[in-house]
């Protein structure tokens, strides 16, 4: 089975977070995520998160942790190893390049959108663990 590394942005300010709506080119149209994409070979998942957010949303983000990764399972064939990272939007606006749509949400909305099912996990591990991000992001 092959495994493919793919990284997201958990990208927070002023206790929001940014929440990208896929576009009908992509798959999985409509379902909404955490921006992102795929490890090049060779490449470190930091370097590849920053390069896909810029490609994708036309902005710079610090990165400042990881969160727990989350394996999912697309088809038997395919398996996705998610890793979100915490982030902090350092410059640029928005321009979508691949979305069709995002959105800055409270944690009292994120579960009010339907997430493409990788996501939802990474959505409750960030609810479960809020309060604590948004303490040591003030810090």
């Amino acid at each position: 089975m092959e495994v493919i590394p793919v990284t997201c942005a958990l990208i927070l300010l002023n206790e929001r977070v940014l929440c990208a709506q896929r576009s009908d080119a992509m798959p999985l149209p409509g379902l909404w995520e955490f921006p992102g994409g795929k490890v090049e070979v060779g490449e470190n998942p930091e370097a590849c998160l920053k390069r896909e957010i810029f490609e994708e949303l036309s902005i710079s983000i610090r990165i400042i942790f990881p969160l727990k990764p989350n394996d999912h399972s697309y088809s038997n064939r395919k398996v996705i190893n998610l890793m979100p990272f915490i982030c902090k939007w350092e410059s640029g606006e928005i321009n979508l390049l691949e979305h069709q749509k995002v959105k800055w949400l409270s944690k009292e909305e994120l579960r009010s959108l339907k997430w493409a099912p990788a996501d939802i996990p990474i959505v409750e591990d960030l609810l479960a663990n809020w309060n604590n991000i948004q303490k040591l992001l003030v810090e």
